[in-house]
């Protein structure tokens, strides 16, 4: 049976996931149309089915054996591919990957549960000014904050144990903060904590003691199976609209392609919302599809104009990530992130072990907060499966690249740690070296222009894109898209800054 390996017990999810060939051609009615089933989607719907009728629609598949074990994590992210479906519509990969127009590669996820089905598992709360400022635009009830997480860990956050690489890498960063006086440096010591705070912690983690994911798709084992309806292979291809009496302009349901290639629709009641909940590639993409944007772009696809907007797509952002790889002389056990170093300087710390074919590998990693450089998409054509323009335009603001200059030299601080000295090799002068694959940091790292050079050349990303329906600019407070009636947008698209070290415990939060 197709869901039989995700079947645990009664409480358990597959129970009302379909193939989206199996969902009528004219499908009426629901409260709710949830478009997307990642790390946002899938805790909003559970939440949703409690007390009404709701259809998600995710344009892949389930999770695959490699994401749903921490042993798997690089081959999702090497086995990534532009068509996902390029080997079988009924099978597709749950990763697709793309390259922006800054010719970084980079990857969106296509399986249920998003990018939490995919990503390397570290769950970090957002700092507390993203909730009582206004960096990410909305007003918020710190109660239902802090319940709407608790809600989240009690299912699908652990307590990572620590091993070799881990324990080292921790007491690195807390040497490091002593290594120099003058600089920001990456203490106290916080411990296990899933709160944002300045200092080294170890924090949460989707996978439990045994190496196995927890995605937000689990938590769609709340849902009220009655009141829920998940589609999987079903690609939305726009939303439809029509206008009332008054002439405004509203979602009354959507359009989708099951993988056979047969289009479906499926509207919402009266009173009923569609929501978005794509990501910040689809989201943006799927309103201009639909006929909100900005005209000259639109138009000049020949796509009918709806509602002109011209920051739809605009204000998109992608974390910048930097960082050395190093082979290390003793054994490596494998991990992914479970300890962070969150400085007050604009940028964190962060390490992975693991093995590229029978080589071990442990990398360290800068990643800029914020950041302050933004970018933008927009269509290439009016086929959804045709993957958009992306630039996010990393290190276009010089504050980006300060932040990351100071990264970098952090880095380079942790590599002098006594804490790491075993992990060198013998040089043939009675000392001793890392050895490096790929590229090293400068030589001279008090040269602020060779670090920044550093920074512009090796810059890849961390996935933690976001904005392209920012608050304020396409939606509202209450993420209701300006000039459409009931439709709103809910995940990371509408951010404008990206919530703590790692955002998908906060993505997941916003979701119930």
């Amino acid at each position: 049976m197709l869901y039989a390996a995700l079947t645990k017990g009664s409480n358990s999810y597959a129970k009302f996931v379909v193939n989206a060939t199996e969902l009528p051609i004219e499908d009426y009615y629901y409260d709710y149309i949830i478009i997307g089933g990642g790390t946002t989607a899938c805790p909003l719907a559970a939440t949703l089915s409690r007390m009404y009728r709701v259809l998600l629609l995710e344009r892949g598949g389930l999770p695959n054996i490699a994401t749903l074990h921490e042993q798997g994590f690089m081959t999702t992210l090497l086995n990534a591919h532009p068509n996902p479906t390029y080997l079988s519509p009924h099978s597709p990969a749950p990763a697709q990957s793309f390259t922006s127009e800054d010719g970084v590669p980079n990857i969106r996820a296509y399986v249920l549960g998003g990018s939490s089905a995919i990503n390397a598992g570290f769950y970090s709360r957002a700092r507390q000014d993203f909730f009582t400022g206004f960096s990410s635009g909305l007003f918020w009830d710190i109660k239902l904050v802090n319940d709407s997480y608790q809600w989240v860990e009690k299912d699908i956050v652990f307590k990572p144990t620590l091993k070799t690489w881990q324990s080292a890498f921790r007491d690195a960063l807390l040497e490091a903060d002593l290594i120099n006086f003058f600089n920001t440096g990456v203490g106290p010591y916080n411990g296990f904590a899933l709160d944002h705070a300045s200092g080294t912690k170890i924090g949460g983690s989707t996978f439990d003691n045994t190496g196995r994911r927890h995605s937000s798709a689990d938590l769609l084992s709340n849902a009220r199976a009655p009141n829920i309806i998940v589609g999987v292979y079903a690609t939305v291809e726009r939303i439809l609209l029509a206008s009332s009496s008054s002439s405004k302009q509203f979602a009354i349901g959507v359009i989708y392609r099951d993988n056979m290639g047969r289009s479906h629709h499926a509207f919402v009641r009266q009173h009923g919302e569609v929501i978005l909940s794509a990501g910040a590639i689809g989201s943006p993409q799927l309103l201009m599809l639909s006929g909100i944007g900005h005209t000259p772009h639109l138009t000049s696809l020949g796509i009918p104009v709806a509602h002109h907007n011209p920051f739809v797509g605009q204000f998109l952002y992608d974390n910048p990530r930097n960082g050395i790889a190093i082979i290390p002389s003793l054994p490596l056990d494998h991990s992914l992130i479970q300890v962070v170093g969150i400085t007050d300087s604009g940028y964190y710390i962060e390490s992975i072990s693991n093995a590229i074919g029978t080589l071990p590998v442990a990398s360290l990693i800068a990643k800029i907060a914020g950041p302050v450089s933004s970018g933008f998409l927009r269509l290439a054509s009016t086929d959804v499966n045709t993957h958009p323009i992306v630039r996010f335009n990393y290190f276009n603001n010089k504050v980006d690249v300060e932040r990351c200059v100071n990264g970098t030299r952090k880095i380079g601080e942790v590599l002098r740690s006594r804490a790491l000295n075993d992990f060198k090799f013998n040089n043939l002068f009675g000392g001793k070296d890392f050895r490096f694959v790929g590229p090293m940091l400068p030589i001279d790292q008090t040269n602020y222009f060779h670090m920044a050079d550093f920074c512009q050349r090796t810059v890849s990303t961390i996935w933690h894109y976001h904005g392209g329906c920012v608050v304020g600019k396409v939606v509202d407070h209450d993420l209701k898209v300006f000039g459409i009636e009931s439709l709103r947008v809910v995940d990371g698209s509408v951010f404008g800054v990206s919530p703590g070290t790692n955002p998908q415990a906060t993505l997941m939060m916003l979701g119930r």
